[in-house]
């Protein structure tokens, strides 16, 4: 009997590997039937729908006129699975429905019955119930795939099936997007589990090096077949690096290992990870690139970097800390401070007040046993604060609500240790998370005061934590009574709010308008400004200086207003996700918003997603490439945006690091002239945008949004600059002479060449 079932074995695994069948499939990528709220009698096939609007489901509902919106919704539609699907398919034994990704929460509905939840199947006669919403976050990014045995009574074989989709939005973006459900029978290459994905590349002395796993997760085929990593020159084309692992033979459940190590480039390289399916001309494709470090290493003497100006109103506390990059120990010199501030010799912190209003020249020095810095600061003592875009980090993108005080704490000591604090790295802001959840008592105390939570049991001790390292303390709210995650808000209890985060030190708010959808009365511009004027109001009453960032995804053109309501800075779009299409619909989207953009007030289009991000608990690499990331930093630079990385600093690596210490790309975005840059051409998948500065020079990018590398011929005249300047690349730090008419550039994919013209 052993020796039959191992026969057998071996007849199903060379029987799935001589399979050569085209097998269909059913694309369901169309208008489904849509709708608000929430009904489990819409789950059903006699349901009459026919009231119901359309809907794609290749982008969020936000995007098809249901914006804002948050809360339940389902989504419906009729669809016939032809027995052909099994005819033409050669394991036979399941039905794939795919749903592509779904923000935030789903269950998923056959016929009437529930057959999975939130990227799992469930069991035959499982109740639907509300419990799927309490899912951990960062589901929005999980694909949705469920299967079924091909004899499972749910499924109506060549007659018409009912697919609804019972979806709960937390807060933010919502529904199916993606595009790309459909229904199939499972097929062998479901099975092969290609994660290159799990770990970003690590330099290794002169190579990358980097380890990718093949798994089956089938519990009955095995799968045999041949594994190529192939590396390609983004730039020239030349194959880099090759390697081919012959006759692969996996069983079930087995994984297997291979780490690769690829000679370090000065460019991207594009990786492809293949996986042939022996005999049956089937393949599994996976691609990465390469990382590459341009920024060159910080020289061992004193070198002062970040902004040139900084400000506090008249007897508000200030505090500021010299950044400067070089060999510690380092001292400081700062002649010329105004009255009421003093120096920390040893650490380079400003700190005190200032009553007297006034514009102060102070002359900074930094000294160590290589050498001496000088550079002048301004002070500005008056009414405007935030004179250049704030640059911090955010604890959303990273650890969501999952965040705590260790993690908090750990993020601004990394500034320091990492040396970040010296590039002008200043604010640590906790994000949503840190209150007590709304339907949880008590919310507040016996006075109203807003409470914290287990994980934050003395916000007034890490704030000071927080400022003892030079660095400023930032939090998060909402208008409305709850915030995004769930959590106590501000409604009806603002100037109190405002009198705890004083009390504990925060430099730094953001109001993120969730759950205010249920208390504005409409979407005039009048409700949309209303609940920014009460905190703003609230905000005056305090004796501290509060960065105050408007987040509201943009409604009514917040730019046009955000300054009269109080606002230093406000959200421009959406969510930002890891992903290219998110990257480029935002970052070049940011045109008719442009002159909006200066010292005190400043356009943001959401925080950075490179390094480590996962919006909580766990995290993965950012999926962004390289030559994306570069593109990421360089066009918020040039966009004067606020900088919040939204990584895990703990996994900082030296790619990462190297994309947030460049400090001549910074001092882009902390130019005092405050200027936002304007889009001067496009031409095909060419885009230049043009940055003005202080000094009389200009900043431009060269950006190449399509997928192959371009040789772009710049007409320097055509985007407003003049030739004979000098021309430097900003990222590799160097001089590339004088600039001609034009200059021919090679751009790489997704990329971009970052140049400054004297």
């Amino acid at each position: 009997m052993k020796y039959l079932f191992c026969l057998l074995a071996i007849v199903v695994t060379l029987s799935i590997q001589a399979q050569t069948t085209k097998e269909e499939s059913i694309n369901l990528n169309q208008l489904w039937k849509f709708m608000q709220g929430d009904n489990l009698a819409y789950a059903q096939p006699g349901y009459d729908d026919l009231g119901w609007k359309s809907i794609p489901v290749d982008k969020i509902w936000e995007a098809s006129g249901y914006d804002p919106y948050d809360g339940y919704a389902w989504y419906r539609l009729k669809v016939i699975f032809p027995s052909s699907l099994k005819s033409t398919s050669f394991l036979k034994d399941s039905l794939r429905i795919y749903m592509g990704k779904i923000n935030n929460f789903d269950q998923t509905f056959l016929n009437g019955s529930l057959i999975g939840s939130n990227s799992k199947n469930v069991a035959p006669g499982t109740r639907p119930d509300t419990l799927f919403k309490k899912a951990p976050q960062g589901l929005w990014d999980v694909k949705r795939p469920y299967t079924l045995s091909v004899n499972d009574p749910r499924i109506k074989w060549d007659q018409e099936n009912v697919l609804a989709i019972r979806v709960f939005d937390e807060g933010g973006q919502g529904g199916l997007y993606t595009g790309d459900q459909a229904v199939s029978m499972t097929r062998i290459s479901d099975y092969l589990v290609m994660d290159n994905a799990k770990n970003p590349y690590t330099f290794e002395n002169s190579n990358l090096s980097k380890t990718i796993t093949l798994r089956n997760i089938s519990e009955s085929y095995s799968i045999e077949g041949d594994f190529s990593v192939i590396a390609i020159n983004k730039l020239t084309g030349d194959e880099i690096y090759k390697h081919v692992s012959k006759n692969l033979i996996l069983q079930p459940g087995q994984l297997q290992a291979f780490t690769e190590e690829i000679k370090k480039p000065d460019q991207s390289a594009i990786i492809t990870y293949k996986f042939d399916f022996s005999k049956s001309g089937a393949s599994s494709v996976s691609t990465d690139e390469t990382p590459y470090i341009t920024t060159p290493s910080a020289p061992a003497e004193p070198r002062i970097n970040g902004a040139s100006v900084t400000a506090a109103r008249p007897g508000k506390p200030f505090l500021f800390a010299i950044p400067a990059a070089g060999k510690r120990p380092m001292t400081f010199e700062a002649l010329n401070l105004p009255q009421g501030l003093k120096l920390d010799d040893r650490t380079g912190i400003i700190s005190g007040k200032v009553d007297l209003q006034g514009e102060y020249r102070v002359a900074l020095k930094a000294i160590n046993e290589k050498g001496v810095d000088s550079r002048e600061l301004i002070i500005s003592i008056g009414d405007r604060i935030c004179l250049t875009p704030p640059m911090g980090w955010n604890s959303w993108n990273c650890w969501g609500l999952a965040v705590d005080e260790q993690k908090v704490v750990a993020s601004a000591h990394i500034y320091r240790d990492k040396g970040l604090m010296n590039h002008g790295w200043t604010y640590i802001n906790i994000d949503d998370g840190w209150e007590i959840r709304g339907d949880l008592n008590p919310k507040r105390d016996p006075k109203g005061d807003i409470l914290t939570n287990e994980k934050f049991p003395d916000m007034k001790r890490l704030g000071d934590s927080i400022h003892a390292l030079g660095l400023k303390f930032g939090i998060y709210s909402s208008p409305g009574p709850l915030t995004c995650g769930g959590y106590t808000a501000s409604y009806s209890h603002e100037e109190q709010d405002a009198g705890s985060y004083a009390s504990w030190g925060v430099d730094y708010l953001k109001y993120d308008w969730c759950s205010y959808d249920g208390i504005a009365k409409d979407t005039t511009l009048a409700e949309y400004k209303k609940p920014y004027f009460v905190m703003r109001e609230a905000l005056n009453k305090i004796n501290r200086d509060i960065v105050y960032s408007l987040c509201q995804y943009g409604m009514g053109e917040v730019w046009k207003w955000g300054g009269e309501v109080g606002g230093n800075l406000w959200r421009t779009t959406g969510d930002i996700t890891d992903t290219w299409e998110s990257l480029r619909e935002i970052g070049f989207g940011q045109i008719k918003n442009q002159s909006f953009a200066k010292p005190g007030n400043w356009n943001d289009p959401d925080m950075l997603v490179v390094g480590w991000v996962g919006w909580g608990p766990s995290l993965h690499p950012t999926r962004l490439t390289p030559d994306e990331q570069y593109t990421h930093i360089s066009l918020w630079c040039l966009l004067s945006a606020p900088l919040l990385i939204g990584c895990d600093l703990q996994r900082l690596d030296e790619f990462t690091l190297n994309l947030l210490t460049n400090d001549e790309v910074i001092a882009l975005d902390q130019d005092p002239l405050g200027s936002q840059a304007k889009q001067v051409i496009v031409d095909g998948d060419i885009q230049v945008w043009v940055k003005e500065l202080a000094d009389g020079s200009k900043a431009f990018g060269v950006f190449n949004l399509g997928g192959k590398t371009l040789n772009y011929n710049l007409d320097l005249e055509k985007a407003g600059l003049k030739p004979g300047g000098e021309l430097r690349d900003l990222w590799r730090q160097k001089s590339l002479g004088k600039a001609g008419k034009t200059s021919l550039l090679a751009i790489p994919s997704h990329g971009l060449m970052l140049l400054k013209l004297k």
